[in-house]
């Protein structure tokens, strides 16, 4: 079960930080299986109920995952594994459509806005115990923000939209807690929501966004949160509509003590409107990256929410880093002010490239879903399958598993790079590596 590797200890501390520095190291991998409590007990002679901590201080890490009498096993992306165990290897020759990267052709060149950034910061130098949110990006956000219907609320600048939801949970809830999310959903979430010692509650999606029946249901049953993807929902596209907007403040209404993350990573490079659910009840926080528009280097976001909410997690963050570096606030600050990127145009040109595909695979009797975004999330009888099959064709996808945790198998391509001439050959690849399939929705 273990191999060779001794898992050593005494005390509960030590048994954990065995187990965490094996699977940093690779010594465990990420499925393995653990060995029962009273087993590891026996060996280590100890009492059950220290190994039983070790395992608890463990799962609250996030490096392991507990399923009931089939025992506990090193999680798929443990919070101590290295990227390199988890990165899909895509070979020589094969088309990369898995990585889910922007179009490097459509973002901005930094160069310009970073030399100018720079300049000012020679002239007015930053530094210990300044404003750590930049005046002129706080009124660029503030003002976009309230064209959008987001309630007014005070600001912070976070590194990425990940950074921000982790400080926010971090802020608001503790170990133990259940958190609604997205299912399908973003990898990175289903990864961190454990990692931080939290449980999850799936809540199904459709492309209009999360089904209300379920949010009532995961909120009714305990969950103190609920994160929600405004637009360009990744992996499946989905875009809360204005109907499903008022639906869901409806649900939120009837549980004002849950905090709501909204997650807009899509703004500046989606053509479909903002339909937020911030200011329903009494905690949440609304989060807008430039990663997706601007550049994934460029690591910052801009977070609003209620007063209680932003002032805890200003407060960490000052424990912290202290600020996100004035130099890239104001770079992304000149590239918005001289128009660096042309939204409309990025938007209508993922649109163009999503909508071929799931056109072309519609034509082949593959239903195929992407109604914002880069990507496009296909129901597949068999994933692991289709994944491998692909691969073989020369086309790389990514397997639905990475971002599922109870609907039906899929994989999601990343249409942001695919050209008009690419669009049929991979339509009959998908076609043949997964044959026809009935319409049908994917929750």
């Amino acid at each position: 079960m273990l191999g060779e590797y001794p898992i050593q200890g005494r005390r509960a501390a030590e048994i954990a930080a065995s187990v965490e520095r094996a699977v940093g190291t690779g010594d465990l991998e990420p499925g393995q299986l653990l060995p029962p409590m009273r087993e590891l007990a026996d060996r280590l002679g100890v009492n059950p109920n220290t190994v039983a901590a070790a395992y608890r201080t463990l799962r609250e890490r996030g490096v392991i995952e507990t399923d009931g009498r089939r025992g506990s096993r090193v999680r798929r992306s443990p919070a101590t594994t290295g990227r390199e165990k988890v990165r899909l290897d895509v070979p020589a020759g094969v088309r990369d459509l898995a990585a889910g990267n922007p179009d490097p052709a459509l973002l901005p060149p930094l160069a310009p806005a970073l030399a100018a950034a720079a300049a000012e910061g020679d002239r007015h130098p930053v530094l210990y115990g300044g404003e750590p949110v930049d005046p002129e990006l706080a009124v660029l956000a503030r003002s976009e923000l309230r064209a959008d219907g987001v309630p007014d609320g005070p600001l912070a600048v976070v590194s990425g939209a990940l950074d921000a939801v982790e400080r926010v949970l971090a802020a608001r809830l503790k170990p133990g807690d259940t958190v609604a999310v997205e299912d399908p959903g973003w990898g990175r979430t289903l990864d961190l929501v454990p990692a931080l010692g939290l449980r999850t509650a799936p809540v199904r999606v459709d492309d209009d966004g999360p089904l209300p029946d379920d949010v009532r249901a995961a909120l009714a049953a305990g969950a103190r949160a609920l994160i929600v993807t405004s637009r360009a929902q990744n992996p499946t596209g989905a875009a809360v509509s204005a109907t499903r907007a008022r639906e869901l403040r409806a649900v939120l209404r009837e549980h004002p003590q849950a905090l709501v993350i909204e997650d807009d990573h899509g703004h500046g490079m989606v053509d479909l409107p903002l339909h937020p659910l911030a200011g329903a009840g009494r905690h949440w926080a609304f989060v807008r990256s430039a990663a997706k528009t601007y550049g994934p280097d460029l690591r910052l976001a801009v977070l609003t929410g209620d007063a209680e909410t932003v002032d805890r997690v200003r407060g960490r963050q000052r424990l912290g880093p202290g600020w996100v570096s004035l130099l890239l606030q104001r770079t992304l600050v000149r590239m918005v002010r001289d128009g660096a990127v042309d939204g409309p145009a990025v938007a209508a040109a993922y649109r163009a490239r999503r909508d071929g595909l799931i056109e072309a695979l519609a034509e082949r009797g593959i239903a195929a879903h992407g109604r914002s975004g880069m990507n496009v999330w296909v129901p597949v009888p068999d994933e692991t399958g289709a994944v491998a099959r692909l691969l073989h064709a020369g086309w790389a996808v990514g397997a639905g598993a990475r971002f599922r945790m109870g609907t039906p198998p899929a994989i999601r391509i990343t249409a942001a790079t695919l050209t008009p001439q690419e669009t049929e050959p991979l339509a009959d690849a998908v076609a043949a590596a997964v044959g026809p399939s009935p319409v049908r929705a994917y929750v």
